[in-house]
């Protein structure tokens, strides 16, 4: 009854008013309206859009024939390579006027002739770094971090260099700059204490590409290896001990001077032989990097055996055992053929 007064009253009002005057709910008269039209088997839900007749093409339109003129005019050689904006403005200094440009853009679009004509810049794939190490000394990664200083925009810089096998911290060292001779001197004196590595891994910051470090590797014989661009993952070694060091609870919010930066960090990387590294073991890197967690591990071993004998009750799945140190570090999961070369 209700729907039949609102439609009645909106043939004379709207539908809108109609409802407002007969205190109903638009929605629930347009359910009751699909309701009635459902059970008297008629189609419901909304109406198809309706087809729109083609545009009629407008009264100023170019004919086919100067359309063809047009098209002909700009696939001319010497404007085959041209900007539309070039061959307009080139036809009307010689005095002719063909159309405008954003027909002639129209014209091109049409026959599939539109879009970037010039030579782009293409970029070749960067070489994915793949490195493995089985033992201490053969692959280091190194990287520089910024020490916020009391200063504002005034930053020390810290280089520190890692074996990723071990975790060991070979070479560290804070200064007022970054500069490619505090590096290859870094460098140098670390292989002077620790021996020369197969392989040194850094980002593509500028001392790391620098002509001074690329040179004393060369002599040394050592493999260079760098990260792709804007890849962080392909140095995580660097990226997590800068991590570890920044996320310390001991980590100051800024240096009042250089001397401060370096006290810290010579606290700090006692790390080398008091932090239990979770990746090797949870031994210590230098534990690891001198050989001697196979010892700890053993003595280790025989501490739970120890325990195991006294209450296997406690030990209600298997013989508690020591954590073993990985068979292997890497930068990007080597290939199995990489693999192969390395057994």
């Amino acid at each position: 009854m209700i729907v039949a007064l609102v439609d009645e009253l909106a043939a004379l009002t709207s539908l809108a008013m109609a409802c407002a005057l007969l205190g109903r709910s638009r929605a629930s008269h347009y359910r009751a309206v699909k309701e009635a039209e459902r059970r008297a088997g008629l189609p419901f839900g909304p109406e198809p859009a309706p087809v729109r007749p083609p545009r009629p093409t407008p009264p100023n339109a170019l004919s086919e024939a100067e359309r063809q003129r047009v098209l002909g005019v700009l696939t001319e050689p010497r404007f085959a390579d041209k900007a539309v904006a070039q061959a307009w403005a080139t036809l009307l200094d010689e005095g002719t006027y063909l159309c405008s440009m954003s027909t002639m853009h129209r014209v091109l679009r049409a026959n599939h002739l539109a879009g970037e004509r010039r030579r782009q810049a293409t970029h070749p794939p960067r070489k994915k770094p793949e490195l493995l190490a089985t033992r201490s000394g053969q692959v280091w990664s190194w990287d520089i971090t910024k020490l916020r200083t009391q200063v504002r925009g005034v930053y020390y810089d810290l280089y520190v260099v890692i074996d990723i096998y071990s975790r060991y911290i070979v070479a560290w060292t804070v200064q007022a700059r970054e500069d490619s001779e505090i590096a290859k001197t870094m460098l140098e004196e670390a292989m002077g204490v620790h021996g020369i590595p197969d392989a040194i891994h850094a980002d593509r910051g500028t001392s790391m590409t620098s002509k001074p470090v690329a040179q004393l590797l060369l002599d040394l014989g050592v493999d260079r290896s760098h990260s792709r661009p804007h890849v962080s993952n392909d140095n995580p070694y660097s990226e997590a001990a800068f991590k570890t060091l920044k996320y310390a609870p001991v980590f100051p919010t800024n240096f009042g001077s250089l001397q401060d930066a370096r006290a810290f960090c010579e606290s700090f990387f006692a790390y080398n032989h008091e932090h239990r590294h979770s990746g090797i073991g949870l031994h210590t890197p230098a534990s690891v990097h001198y050989g001697t967690a196979v010892e700890v591990r053993a003595q280790r071993q025989v501490t739970l055996d120890q325990a195991y004998a006294a209450n296997p009750e406690r030990f209600t799945r298997s013989r508690p055992e020591a954590p073993k140190l990985p068979a292997a570090a890497w930068i990007n999961d080597p290939s199995r053929a990489a693999l192969i070369q390395t057994a």
